[in-house]
């Protein structure tokens, strides 16, 4: 998990994993939205294939990238549970404390 937050503190790999939740794209087409050199934004790649959270398909000289929306997704959920703040123990805990509804008021 610790890979996966690495990758995460920086904004241009967020705003990498972002571009690449609407569409894979070529590491050029990725590049062109950062005013950054190719060789960094390869080092940017790096990072979030280490983490698990791109996926890169090479033909010919191109390479696409795709995120792996599993892997985010399971970190962020371990990351909520370390906290202790899981959706499903939040709903269950919610519920109880709706009180009566309006239909319900008087029928006691």
């Amino acid at each position: 998990m610790n890979a996966v937050f690495k990758a995460l503190a920086d904004p241009t790999r967020r705003k990498v994993l972002e571009l690449l939740r609407k569409q894979p794209m070529t590491a050029g087409e990725l590049a062109d939205h950062f005013p950054v050199s190719r060789p960094t934004m390869s080092a940017h790649f790096a990072v979030l294939r280490e983490a698990d959270l791109i996926e890169a398909t090479k033909i010919g000289t191109t390479i696409t990238y795709q995120l792996k929306l599993s892997v985010l997704e399971d970190a962020l959920l371990g990351f909520a549970r370390l906290f202790g703040s899981g959706a499903p123990k939040a709903a269950a805990d919610a519920a109880p404390a709706r009180g009566p509804g309006p239909a319900q008021k008087g029928t006691n």
